[in-house]
């Protein structure tokens, strides 16, 4: 990713898929690319996936099934999707959505890989049951102070 300049193509049409969780995008120079929401989401350029810098990448697990409810523009550059896990500090330039749909393949095989090697699921995992936790009724008023 060079940064914008003069020659960086520009999207001519953002569309987003909800049944199939995908961004259509296609690119001023003819380019066409069809990107999963998840990958969006794990390559978000935000300092809570990247870090401040190099070796500070958080693994983004869980994604698989998170949805963009909306895009907001930023200027004439960028765009920023609202994501259906909160997650919506991640500001998309046209380089880098044009990056992310031009290497789509070897990012998305690098970003499993990475999954593997770390034992986690792109599934969300359920909330794991508390042992200590233990539900309490008192019945009649009053209350007991416990629960």
């Amino acid at each position: 990713m060079a940064g914008l300049d003069r020659s960086t193509p520009i999207p001519t049409e953002i569309k987003l898929h909800q049944k199939s969780r995908l961004m259509e995008l296609a690119f001023s120079d003819g380019s066409h690319f069809s990107i999963p929401y998840e990958m969006l989401r794990v390559y978000s350029p935000s300092a809570e996936v990247r870090g401040h810098g190099r070796g500070q990448e958080v693994l983004q697990t869980g994604k698989r099934n998170v949805t963009i409810s909306a895009v907001e523009p930023v200027g004439n550059y960028a765009i920023l999707p609202m994501f259906s896990d909160g997650h919506n500090s991640g500001m998309y330039s046209w380089d880098l959505l044009y990056d992310l749909g031009s290497r789509q393949e070897s990012l998305w095989q690098d970003y499993l890989s990475r999954i593997e090697q770390a034992g986690a699921s792109r599934d969300e995992e359920a909330p794991a049951a508390n042992p200590h936790a233990h539900s309490h009724s008192c019945g009649g008023g009053g209350g007991c102070g416990k629960g």
